[in-house]
């Protein structure tokens, strides 16, 4: 399969952008509204009215204007606040399309109704020590993914990433595409899923198709089913490839994406038994796949997914016995590694990797985490200053979630003091929630500088 197929023939005809979320900004404010709060409490009156005319009119001001464009050409940060820290730091604001290291997508599931999930994704793109994150939540990220993801050779995508590109769509034309396939509404499937044998497929049927008709039209409900499951509309996507199996029982592809769907909705019900049967459903798909490595490399990644560390790793390995070396089963094979702490086993498969990279940028980064792995393996005093720095980052978090637990429970006190005239009451909640306000700010900005690792240098200077 050509990995460079999907980039488009033509460049933007206007720029896209992406307002970026404004977690950030709605921390500052709260923090500025509370110390606002605490001044009036002081009756500084003159110092309180300018900070909260700082936290609710400039700050939302620049939450607004902040978003992540796409020209085309490059990705950017259009914000006050991120292009006066790149001239500050020195660093970049921008990265051009051929300097993206990676792409990775995360799903976090917001609302369930019903067995439907409404999709919240996040999209990071990496690139010369830049990270670039997109949300969605409009039609705006679908564009946005629509004009970047197909530009970019494969390799540098992950599988949510993939599927994304392939198989977004907006909601409301899925829908109408379901009403037209026939698929009933999730309320009437739910219940049929929720019966004791509603979750079983015809997928073990060995029946060949012989009719060009029936291949069509299981095409055709594949793609539905894949659009289905990436847009939440689990229930209906379910239905959609239980169809397409009964068509093409034999077609590993399509087991393979069933599994996944299978796989997704049993997450969201919490359902064992519907979990197991997509894994019984993903072993299905490998003894289907025969020498088919890309999808076999795929399900070794459905496999990692899964948490079946040894069965993802064997499928890698069947896929290079098969269909030789690829760079995405030999970086399975470092993850894997790395997850069984085997660092001898991660620098040898990123160093296959790197000799299998389609693009500069992923040379490059496999290149570097060689680098850092070698001298994580070959320097005592290094790999133990990169645990204490990772248990260090774990001890911080809980930290800072105590913190902001404590901050919490300071003001119903503060509002009883207050309400109450008990000034002993109420400078004792000012008291709890300021120094937990500032220890859960110096303990965030002490993990974000733990955050990146530990520079060689630093410890040759030593």
């Amino acid at each position: 399969m050509d990995k460079t197929a999907h980039v488009p023939d033509s460049n933007l005809t206007a720029p896209l952008a992406v307002r970026v979320a404004p977690v950030n900004y709605l921390v500052v404010l709260l923090l500025a509204s509370f110390i606002g709060a605490f001044l009036i409490y002081l009756e500084w009156d003159i110092y309180a009215g300018a900070l909260l005319l700082f936290a609710w009119v400039i700050i939302p001001i620049l939450a607004f204007r902040d978003r992540v464009a796409f020209d085309g050409k490059r990705i950017r940060r259009t914000g006050l606040v991120p292009r006066l820290w790149a001239y500050l730091t020195s660093s970049r604001d921008r990265i051009k399309l051929n300097d993206i290291e990676q792409v990775q997508t995360n799903v976090l599931r917001t609302i369930r109704r019903g067995g439907n999930m409404i999709y919240t994704y996040r999209t990071a793109f990496f690139g010369k020590g830049k990270i670039f994150v997109i949300h969605s939540g409009n039609t705006k990220y679908r564009r946005m993914v629509e004009a970047i993801l197909p530009r970019l050779n494969e390799t540098l995508l992950d599988h949510r990433s993939i599927e994304l590109r392939d198989h977004i769509t907006d909601r409301s034309e899925i829908r109408r595409k379901a009403r037209a396939a026939d698929i009933p509404p999730a309320d009437i499937l739910e219940n049929s899923l929720k019966e004791p044998h509603g979750a079983k497929t015809s997928s073990y049927n060995p029946a060949p198709v012989e009719s060009a008709d029936s291949v069509e039209k299981a095409l055709s409900l594949h793609r539905l089913a894949n659009e289905l499951r990436v847009s939440g509309l689990l229930p209906q996507s379910i239905e959609a490839f239980r169809r397409a199996v009964l068509l093409m029982p034999r077609n590993a592809k399509l087991l393979f994406d069933f599994a996944l769907c299978l796989k997704s909705y049993a997450g969201s019900q919490r359902d064992g038994t519907v979990e197991r049967r997509a894994l019984a459903m993903m072993r299905l798909a490998e003894r289907r796949a025969g020498d088919d490595g890309e999808l076999l490399v795929e399900i070794g990644e459905g496999y990692f997914q899964f948490g079946e560390w040894r069965r993802a790793a064997a499928t890698f390995r069947k896929a290079i016995e098969r269909a030789g070396e690829r760079f995405k089963s030999m970086i399975g094979l470092a993850e894997i590694a790395l997850h069984e702490g085997k660092i001898a086993h991660v620098i040898h498969n990123f160093a296959a990797a790197s000799n299998l990279a389609e693009t500069p940028a992923v040379k490059r980064w496999t290149e570097h985490e060689i680098d850092y792995f070698s001298r994580l393996n070959d320097d005592e005093e290094y790999m133990e200053l990169e645990i204490s720095r990772m248990n260090l980052l774990d001890t911080l978090e809980m930290v800072k979630r105590s913190a902001l637990r404590i901050a919490v429970i300071g003001l119903p006190v503060i509002v009883f003091g207050i309400l109450s005239e008990n000034d002993l009451i109420a400078n004792l909640g000012w008291a709890v929630s300021m120094i937990s306000l500032v220890i859960w700010v110096a303990v965030i900005l002490l993990a974000n500088m733990l955050s990146t690792r530990i520079p060689y240098d630093l410890v040759e200077d030593e």
